[in-house]
């Protein structure tokens, strides 16, 4: 998303009148971001593809372009294979959609483009365009969420090199933004009404390292916190090996730094976290999660976990389950593996836990997870709690409290007759009702 916004905003500043919209994209040119990391994702942006050449086809847009992680991991393969598309690019080289031969188009409507438009189409798991630079761009980004949150890249690349994992294939070493780049661009986002600031990544904790020798994020987020107009700073994809604890501090002393944090664990068995290359052990993560919920009282994990890794036992899962069952994250995800190309894992390990066997298992975990999801949402019940409202929706207005990353988390649902309330203003609620993974809440 973020880099979308910003290939868009270089769109306007060439002049050209911009749409977002995936499901039905509308404008002369159709640029589509895409996702090469796991295997549904890879195939949902071929499916978007394949749509749009076939809109092309029938007259409906004039050109197609394709750019992101899918044309960075596979550009020979699809060129040969989809030679309807007018110009590939890859994740880093965003600027010749302006001004290479490739897209002579373009260049020609760059002075009268008033009347012409380009719609940047991404599919829903699209992690990037090839729109990322250390520098923060010129152009100024064009924010497709609600207009009160939006999300900032602080770096790109990963050095963790996982055995599952395509990231570091496709995006190279991790590359940290200089954080004066970051910091302006906060303040430029508070200038334009931005209150909530989700902190991305591919790997948070590391952010610094490249650039200053260190591990330099609990500064950064600090300098962010005390940014006039952040009402909320939130923290995705951390790291558990090297874990800053610095930043613990910063969570628990500044009130807009959200007391929730994103940090994929991936499994809990010696034997998985070993095959994997995660380099920590069961019981690092054990003594990690306990002090993380000792320091920042109140915190609230999500997490992700991984099923069917090859060489998963029977003894393995129920390692995870009983794991689950201890941690009580309050956010969790999993998935399925899949053998990704090119990746340790694929070229090393036999894909040897059967389909069945991993749909089955994830089905036990996440149920497992929604009965704990319940179980913490229900203890909220007659608590006082800060939320922004997002929308309104049928009966509702739909809002978060600083627990709720946007998309992805419980909301908390607060009746129309409650109202007036105003889309990006914060209220403090009593939550009345809860459950499995949504709150609902009165006005105080």
């Amino acid at each position: 998303m973020v880099d979308s916004e910003n290939l868009m905003g270089l769109f306007e500043a060439h002049g050209f009148h911009v749409t977002h919209d995936a499901d039905d994209p509308q404008g002369d040119v159709v640029v589509i971001n895409t996702c090469g990391f796991i295997a549904d994702a890879k195939e949902e942006s071929i499916n978007c593809i394949l749509e749009q050449t076939e809109r092309k086809r029938l007259g409906e847009v004039e050109r197609v372009y394709v750019m992101g992680c899918l044309s960075e991991r596979y550009l020979a393969e699809l060129e040969q294979e989809i030679p309807e598309v007018d110009g590939w690019f890859g994740k880093f080289d965003f600027r010749r959609l302006l001004d290479d031969e490739e897209a002579a188009l373009l260049r020609e409507r760059e002075a009268p483009a008033a009347r012409e438009s380009a719609s940047p189409s991404e599919c829903s798991h699209a992690e990037g365009v090839s729109t990322f630079n250390v520098h923060a761009p010129k152009a100024q980004r064009h924010l497709t969420t609600p207009s009160h949150y939006t999300y900032i890249k602080i770096s790109e690349g990963c050095d963790r090199h996982c055995a599952y994992c395509a990231i570091p294939l496709i995006t190279g070493h991790h590359q940290s933004r200089p954080m004066d780049d970051i910091l302006d661009e906060v303040r430029t986002l508070v200038g334009r009404g931005v209150k909530e600031f989700n902190i991305i990544a591919q790997e948070l904790t590391y952010y610094g390292v490249d650039l200053y020798g260190r591990q330099c994020i609990a500064e950064l987020i600090e300098q962010m916190a005390h940014i006039e107009g952040v009402r909320w700073i939130r923290l995705h994809y951390a790291y558990p090996t090297h874990f800053p604890w610095d930043l613990l501090r910063v969570i628990r002393e500044n009130d807009n730094v959200c007391k929730y944090l994103d940090i994929a664990l991936q499994h809990i068995s010696d034997h998985m976290l070993t095959r994997m290359q995660r380099h920590t052990t069961r019981q690092e993560t054990i003594d990690l999660i306990e002090r993380m919920r000792r320091e920042v009282p109140g915190l609230h994990l999500r997490t992700t976990l991984m099923v069917g890794f090859p060489g998963e036992t029977d003894d393995d899962f129920r390692e995870l389950l009983d794991f689950t069952r201890w941690a009580r994250f309050e956010r969790m995800g999993a998935f399925a593996y899949s053998e990704e190309d090119g990746t340790y894992s694929a070229d090393h390990y036999p894909d040897d836990v059967p389909e069945e066997v991993k749909q089955r298992r994830l089905d036990r975990l996440m149920r497992l997870q929604q009965q704990i999801s319940a179980e913490v949402e229900a203890a909220k019940i007659g608590q006082t709690m800060q939320v922004v409202v997002d929308r309104v929706e049928g009966d509702y207005y739909i809002a978060r409290s600083e627990f709720c990353s946007p998309e992805v988390d419980p909301e908390v649902l607060i009746p129309l007759s409650e109202g007036p309330l105003a889309t990006g203003e914060f209220y403090d609620v009593r939550i009345t009702e809860a459950e499995e993974f949504d709150l609902y809440a009165t006005i105080v």
